[in-house]
């Protein structure tokens, strides 16, 4: 029942093209995988993409927070912007086999027209300051490879089992990307904790996302495609998504369990504005609609009643309607105890500013039923 958020500590995007294998975009508010062509326009060059998150929030969530096995998930929002797409392709992921830094620049900041040294990543450094450190480009480590092609450079990076995550799209689809990458973070964790070394754990350099087999020098134009950086001023800023069952399901002796039937539902501790840094528990008061009439001498509306174990929560932003937490059979579940039906959410990873609507699901002898009576709540600074 469970869903917790990080955002990128630093992200950005490097760019084989000739003309830009020197830049650095470390603050601007999209990140790319472009196709771009040369003043021929015979040949298309692409961009790769790079983030981080931070150690410390990692060893945070997983040690004092996470109560079981834990699944994670990357996802980055695309924005409205893309062009002369291939009807389908793949898009990697892979974790950085190299740390690097992420600059303080923009996409037309060009050091040699300003006078300035780029001072972050690009396709030929990892740390792009005055001692200029090149990305490995030859004699790789174990396990690991980059780019061979006339233009070295443009990281360097973990392949192998467990190292790799895929995804496809397709012209017609959503753009958003969303990766498993349990295993990656499983890596990164066995290094922060035990100091384990390849291949059961790894340093956290964070990830590389690119399209499958790009070339630097390719003849087809492979389109482009953006996504909102950690930069961004709207919602859709990437969010590494932790998730984990801590649920328990122990109803009260005797219980009413509403298995049909229209039910009513409440949410009574709702204080209508968090903190992101809270961590609130929210109770749900539920009860048939039309009680049957029985002659008893207190009130039927004082009993507990539950849902049945298979009822999950969602949270969506109240504006936009973007689902921030699904309806999830695994991550999602209500828990019971004496007092009733409950969740635990986290805060942290809610914009602030920003209302979110909470629904109720219920799969019961009757079907699905979703509750939705304008229970929503706001995130505060």
């Amino acid at each position: 029942m469970a869903y917790y958020f990080l955002f990128p500590e630093k992200d950005t995007t490097i760019y084989s093209h000739p003309w830009r294998q020197d830049l650095n975009t470390g603050l601007v508010e999209t990140l790319s995988l472009t196709s771009e062509k040369d003043n021929t326009g015979s040949l298309y060059y692409p961009s790769r993409m790079l983030l981080q998150f931070k150690d410390s929030e990692l060893i945070d969530i997983l040690q004092n927070k996470v109560s079981s096995n834990f699944s994670a998930s990357l996802k980055l929002y695309a924005t409205e912007y893309s062009q002369n797409l291939p009807v389908s392709q793949t898009i990697e992921l892979y974790p950085l086999n190299e740390s690097w830094q992420n600059g303080t620049q923009r996409y037309l900041e060009y050091p040699y027209i300003q006078g300035v040294i780029s001072n972050g990543v690009s396709w030929l450094y990892n740390d792009n300051g005055t001692d200029k450190t090149s990305w490995e480009t030859s004699s790789f480590n174990v396990n690991t490879t980059g780019s061979f092609s006339s233009s070295k450079g443009g990281g360097t990076w973990y392949t192998g089992s467990g190292f790799e995550s895929t995804q496809s799209i397709e012209i017609t689809n959503n753009f958003d990307l969303n990766f498993n990458v349990t295993s990656q973070i499983q890596k990164y964790s066995a290094s922060l904790f035990a100091s384990q070394t390849y291949p059961n754990g790894i340093s956290n350099n964070g990830f590389i996302i690119k399209r499958k087999d790009d070339v630097w020098n390719n003849i087809t134009d492979q389109g482009e495609l953006k996504y909102f950086s950690v930069d961004t001023n709207t919602i859709f800023s990437p969010t590494l998504a932790i998730k984990w069952d801590d649920s328990s399901y122990v109803t009260s002796s005797g219980a009413t369990i509403l298995t049909s039937g229209k039910i009513q539902l409440n949410i009574n501790n709702n204080k209508g504005t968090y903190r992101q840094t809270e961590e609130s528990t929210f109770r749900i008061n539920s009860r048939k609609q039309y009680p049957d009439r029985t002659f008893v001498t207190s009130s039927n509306y004082l009993d507990v009643n539950y849902l049945n174990s298979s009822s999950y929560y969602s949270i969506e932003d109240y504006t936009s309607k973007e689902v921030i937490i699904p309806f999830d059979t695994e991550f999602t579940k209500l828990s019971a105890d004496s007092e009733g039906m409950y969740f635990k959410l986290y805060m942290q990873g809610l914009q602030p500013e920003r209302y979110y609507r909470i629904l109720i699901r219920h799969d019961n002898n009757d079907g699905i039923s979703i509750y939705d009576d304008n229970y929503f709540f706001k995130i505060i600074r």
